[in-house]
């Protein structure tokens, strides 16, 4: 990951690989899931899309490859599975006028660049983290078939790792083994997750064996050949949507909200085509005006008033609260399961500092300079949706 600072000419003369290494290590405290993608830069004028592409392999069929003799069999066809991914920009900046500059511009600078480099060091894990939870290679534990009916007890245990396990050694799974490292596979949990399975005896703590082996920043321990790294950004589902009708309706297309809905209800309210619980039945959002608290509905309802408005995108809910356990995701995965890519020669993330008197006219009196953070083209994919495990489970409260 390169890091690029623009236009440092101030007259405080601060030095710019100190602020280069400040952004550099707030956003490396996040970058877990990140950081095992295989990685693919994108040349520079090459499109904003990168193509990976692998060989199917041909089925092993011991009667259908049997030779008759004398007898030329038909030939096999090659094939190819495609994957596309497409980079984005993410990017922030921060205004620091020159009265600032007069009374604490160096403090100011370096606190700026640590806030962001935090700030687009989570975007960048999150792009990724969501990006390797989109898959299909989903397990739950008890038997569980869907999301929505997890319980808080269904918790992740050492018998749902080894299953994970098996099911990656059966997709034939490339392992992790760089740095002289035994094979192994890496699992990225959340805190919660990881405490739940310390209370384990079979749980081998990384103080067992640091001195033994290189380990990878965030290490906690090791199970039956995969290596744990913990994140604080690991995955949660939770529920979006837990409110009360206002007032009752009747064969109506649209209600009130008895409450203000949070950022959360509000963005998945207005996400056409997502559904809503309400009492028994189950309705399909075809809208949400937030200055009125309406929601409208795809068809007509009759409601009662303070009946439970809920999403059903978490736990299995309460019977009577209608409210519902969050779920964690924890990944199991082995090598080149997912790639992350970037533009080549920018890197990541890339730090851009303005100083005062840079801006011309637009700024006649020099009073404002910016400190910025960016990373300029990003993206993260599956690459092998069965080299990737996703345990969707409840944790101890």
């Amino acid at each position: 990951m390169t890091n690029t600072t623009l236009n440092i000419n101030t007259p405080n003369g601060f030095d710019k690989t100190f602020y280069d290494r400040q952004l550099l290590e707030s956003a490396k405290t996040r970058f877990v899931h990140a950081k095992f993608g295989q990685l693919r830069p994108i040349p520079l004028h090459s499109g904003k899309r990168v193509q990976f592409r692998r060989w199917n392999l041909f089925d092993p069929d011991t009667a259908g490859l049997a030779l008759v003799e004398g007898v030329t069999p038909a030939g096999q066809s090659l094939s190819q599975t495609e994957v596309e991914a497409e980079v984005s920009q993410y990017g922030a900046y921060v205004e620091i006028s020159d009265l600032v500059d007069m009374t604490g511009y160096d403090q100011v600078i370096a606190d700026s660049a640590e806030l962001l480099g935090e700030q687009l060091g989570t975007v960048v894990e999150w792009v990724t983290r969501d990006a390797m939870c989109a898959g299909n290679n989903v397990q739950r534990p008890g038997g569980k078939t869907a999301r929505s009916s997890i319980e808080a007890a269904d918790k992740l245990t050492v018998s749902e790792i080894r299953r994970a396990v098996r099911t990656l050694k059966r997709a034939k799974a490339r392992p992790f083994c760089e740095n002289g490292r035994k094979p192994h596979f890496v699992c990225i949990c959340s805190p919660e997750a990881t405490y739940d399975l310390q209370n384990d005896t079979l749980w081998q703590d990384v103080s067992k064996y640091a001195n033994a082996e290189q380990i990878y920043s965030g290490e906690i321990g090791r199970l039956f050949g995969v290596v744990f790294v913990e994140s604080t950004e690991a995955k949660i589902f939770r529920q979006s949507v837990l409110n009360k009708v206002k007032t009752a309706t009747s064969n109506a297309a649209s209600f009130v909200l008895k409450n203000a809905p949070s950022e959360a209800e509000a963005a998945y309210l207005k996400t056409e085509g997502n559904t809503i619980g309400i009492g028994a039945a189950t309705h399909t959002l075809a809208g949400f005006d937030e200055q009125t608290l309406t929601v409208t509905l795809t068809a007509p309802a009759s409601l009662s008033a303070d009946a439970i408005v809920y999403s059903a995108d978490a736990g299995a809910p309460d019977a009577t609260t209608k409210a519902a356990p969050n779920v964690h995701a924890t990944l199991v995965f082995g090598k080149d399961s997912y790639g992350i890519i970037d533009m080549e020669g920018k890197g990541a993330l890339q730090t851009i500092i303005k100083p005062h008197g840079s801006a011309g006219s637009s700024d006649p009196l020099d009073q404002r300079a910016t400190v910025g953070a960016k990373a300029p083209a990003y993206a993260a994919v599956i690459l092998n949706d069965l080299w990737l495990v996703r345990i969707e489970h409840g944790v101890s409260a």
